[in-house]
């Protein structure tokens, strides 16, 4: 299963993810009485959105983290029964959750798993003939400069992602049976306070992988001297935008 997250810090953070969500959310026609998918939905925020524009629908609100559906109860308390809440790994199909979805919504989710051909025959399976795909995720170049900053302070660069490209993702998505693909890569670039801001979110948005390995005394220390090394507190996001059709 996918690696375990501070929902509760992750959720008191100004995350760049709003804007996405919005963005992504705008891109996914829907009459309001489908059956969407959110695919990595996390602590719920862009679940609420999605919510909001199915009145008479539903969301199957699927995710790794145990913290992260926990923090998504808690959040959609009082509209849980137009929701699924389902923990899965979004490349071991069959997806727990019975019948298909009429379109499947994604944000900041994708990058996160290595095996994109995996997701999206897996993806593909659960959509009915005609189901639209929406997602936004790190791209190729993707937080390039913070990457480079690890690098500087443990002598490796780190790993743990995907950041695909336009070619591939449009490869990808061919062969797993989506038509009217559209990719695209757009930079994003995300500001913050220096200090103690930035550090939070460089602990618990993109450094959780490395310090899971870590003592926690070195914690501090280290997402520390990460900051230090960039240039400016902006993490660099260029993010992979995808629209695709279930083919029939």
């Amino acid at each position: 299963m996918p690696r375990e997250w501070d929902a509760t810090t992750y959720d008191s953070l100004p995350l760049p993810h709003l804007g996405w969500g919005r963005c992504t959310l705008d891109r996914l026609p829907l009459r309001g009485d489908e059956r969407v998918l959110d695919a990595g939905c996390g602590t719920g925020r862009d679940t609420a959105g999605l919510l909001d524009r199915l009145p008479s629908g539903g969301v199957v609100a699927l995710d790794g983290s145990v913290r992260m559906l926990e923090q998504l109860r808690e959040r959609l308390a009082g509209r849980l029964d137009r929701v699924e809440v389902v923990r899965a790994d979004l490349t071991a199909p069959p997806l727990p959750f019975d019948g298909e979805v009429d379109a499947v919504f994604s944000v900041a989710a994708f990058h996160w798993i290595d095996d994109h051909d995996a997701l999206f025959r897996t993806l593909a399976a659960r959509m009915r003939p005609g189901a639209r795909l929406v997602s936004d995720c790190g791209g190729r170049g993707n937080i390039a400069a913070v990457n480079a900053a690890v690098a500087q302070v443990r002598g490796t660069a780190p790993g743990g992602w995907e950041f695909a490209g336009v070619e591939d993702t449009r490869r990808r998505l061919a062969d797993a049976g989506f038509t009217d693909v559209e990719v695209a890569l757009r930079p994003d670039p995300a500001r913050f306070e220096p200090g103690e801001q930035l550090e939070s979110f460089l602990a618990t948005v993109i450094l959780g992988a490395e310090l899971d390995g870590m003592p926690e005394d070195e914690h501090e220390p280290f997402v520390k001297a990460v900051a230090g090394r960039l240039a400016e507190p902006v993490v660099d996001y260029v993010r992979l935008e995808i629209a695709a059709t279930r083919a029939a």
